[in-house]
């Protein structure tokens, strides 16, 4: 698994479909659905798949973390691209002090797991895990 982080409209998408080599295949996770998401080649925007992951514990009692680890297993070489929430203002509203907090937690353990992690700032990205790869 690879994780692509950055800050709001940095180029992370693009510079992930570079990485990767994958142009196509890749999921919102504002709208991707389980199956989708266990056969794609990556998702971006992931930190909205978490507020989903988090609407649905409150629905069904599934924890975000069972979500992950699903995800995983089933699809251990997914890209996944998120951005970067806590540098911002804190939110005023709970649920989104949750979400913003359960996203952090959630990709400092995609960070422990995955084979590389990428910041992306202006489209350039700083290899912060894992080997380069030269051709």
């Amino acid at each position: 698994m690879k994780l692509v982080i950055g800050g709001a409209f940095q180029g992370k998408l693009d510079f992930a479909k570079k990485m990767t080599g994958k142009e196509t295949g890749w999921a919102d996770g504002a709208a991707v659905s389980k199956e989708e998401l266990s056969a794609c080649s990556g998702v971006y925007d992931f930190q909205e798949l978490v507020r989903r992951w988090l609407l649905l514990e409150e629905e069904t009692e599934t924890a975000p973390e069972a979500e992950l680890e699903e995800l995983l297993q089933k699809n251990p070489e997914i890209c996944i691209v998120t951005n970067e929430l806590g540098y911002g203002v804190v939110p005023i509203e709970p649920f989104d002090r949750k979400w913003r907090e359960k996203t952090g937690r959630i990709c400092t353990e995609l960070a422990a797991k995955a084979d590389s992690v990428t910041r992306v700032v202006c489209g350039i990205g700083i290899l912060l895990k894992g080997e380069e790869k030269h051709d």
